[in-house]
């Protein structure tokens, strides 16, 4: 059964691949962590950025990123997101093993024993609980030269497509959506943006479908961009507009800063 659902995913990841001109597989981790923990959680953070920089250079993974959230979920809900970047959907599912990291650890700190490290872990594990983790797919993005920095600014909104429409829905980030982000980057007032597909968790009960990554380079950015209307816009296009957002349901919008970020 295990092994049919995995073929069924991978299924999936394939065929939108087949449409993407540029496909990249995102693990996104929101995690928790007690008032009385963060000093350690933010050790155990900055020892694992040399072990995600030495999975980089191994050509594991393609990228990792740090996020410290500042709106969108209760407070008690989660505080971080992480995000891990994968060349292919066998590798983003296979992902990083405990023996991986502990190896890429020791590889990243060649002074402790595997022993020490092990015991770090047993330790950090104890200070964050991983409230959500969720396998996506990049399926459109903007063409931008935005890089990603210590101190980008991000929207994370969270989309659940209209049951029956979901094939008009990403029509619509396609073609609606997606160039009125690209004229706002060319005006300045944006980054980037990404459309990515959830995979897992999935089905009628799954709190989104998509979610959008909209990235700026500050906050003077963002609320530029929140405050700019187009005013060339035709009847034709708002219609367009109304329609594609009559196809989905904004859930959630998170705001957050990146505080690390490996390549």
């Amino acid at each position: 059964m295990k092994k049919s659902v995995l073929s069924l995913i991978l299924g999936i990841f394939l065929l939108g691949a087949m449409h993407a001109q540029e496909s990249r597989y995102l693990v996104f981790e929101f995690i928790k962590v007690e008032t009385s923990q963060m000093y350690d959680f933010i050790e155990y953070k900055d020892f694992m950025e040399k072990v995600y920089q030495s999975a980089v250079n191994d050509d594991r993974i393609l990228g990792w990123d740090f996020w410290s959230l500042h709106s969108g979920a209760d407070a008690g809900e989660f505080q971080y997101i992480t995000i891990t970047y994968y060349k292919d959907p066998v590798s983003m599912l296979s992902g990083l093993t405990e023996e991986d990291l502990i190896r890429y650890s020791m590889v990243s700190n060649p002074h402790m024993t595997e022993k020490q490290v092990r015991e770090k872990f047993e330790h950090a594990f104890s200070t964050h609980d991983l409230a959500q983790r969720t396998y996506m797919q990049q399926i459109s993005n903007t063409k931008d030269n935005f890089r990603m920095k210590k101190g980008v600014l991000a929207s994370f909104d969270l989309m659940k497509a209209v049951e029956g429409k979901f094939q008009d829905y990403e029509k619509a980030e396609r073609e609606v959506f997606m160039p009125i982000h690209q004229s706002r980057i060319e005006k300045g007032l944006m980054g980037s943006w990404t459309l990515l597909r959830t995979a897992l968790p999935f089905g009628s009960e799954a709190k989104s479908t998509h979610l959008t990554m909209n990235m700026y380079s500050d906050y003077v950015q963002f609320f530029n961009a929140m405050e700019y209307e187009d005013l060339e816009s035709t009847a034709e296009q708002q219609a367009a507009v109304e329609k594609g957002l009559k196809s989905r349901d904004q859930k959630w919008v998170y705001l957050a800063t990146l505080e690390s970020t490996i390549r």
